[in-house]
């Protein structure tokens, strides 16, 4: 794969395992709010298929946009960023090797779109979510985050979290 550095093809599986875990834990959310729209369990369902071993193509892609259309539909900031995070999930395989601190929301948003979700229902629950998130983070991943530019801190709730995640996360590798 071209760019600035290399990333293999199990490691684009590493990272899209992470955020579809995390994307998982959140469907839910979306599903309860806009129950029959199956855009955001597909792009979840596309990228489990690559993390199991499928390659990478089109569906990927395809779902991805669709979970992406789905989330500007969505009712709430909640149901927003759930299907967001399964769009986040399927585009994960197609990560790019550049040196560029918005790849790192490929990696990321959706484990600070979880933490978000949970302040919504409880103010101070993003603490633990992201505690979770770090526990999660295997060193293929942290590896993978590593060769990234840490991301800026945020403009909105869901990029301050993923920038304290980021950094949570380069301390902890």
């Amino acid at each position: 794969m071209a760019g600035d550095f290399e990333l293999t093809t199990d490691e684009l599986r590493v990272v899209a395992r992470y955020v579809a875990e995390t994307a998982a834990e959140v469907l839910p959310v979306f599903e309860a709010a806009v129950p029959g729209d199956p855009r955001p369990r597909l792009a979840l369902d596309a990228a489990w298929e690559f993390v199991g071993g499928a390659r990478r193509t089109k569906l990927q892609r395809v779902t991805s946009l669709d979970a992406h259309r789905a989330a500007a539909e969505a009712p709430s900031e909640a149901a927003r960023l759930a299907a967001r995070s399964a769009g986040d999930a399927a585009s994960a395989a197609y990560l790019h090797p550049l040196a560029d601190a918005a790849q790192v929301g490929h990696i990321l948003r959706a484990a600070a779109s979880v933490a978000r979700i949970a302040e919504i229902s409880e103010p101070g629950a993003a603490v633990a979510s992201l505690d979770r998130a770090v526990e999660r983070a295997s060193p293929v991943l942290l590896d993978v985050l590593a060769r990234y530019p840490a991301v800026p801190a945020g403009k909105n709730r869901v990029a301050e979290l993923m920038s304290a995640l980021d950094s949570r996360l380069r301390v902890s590798g």
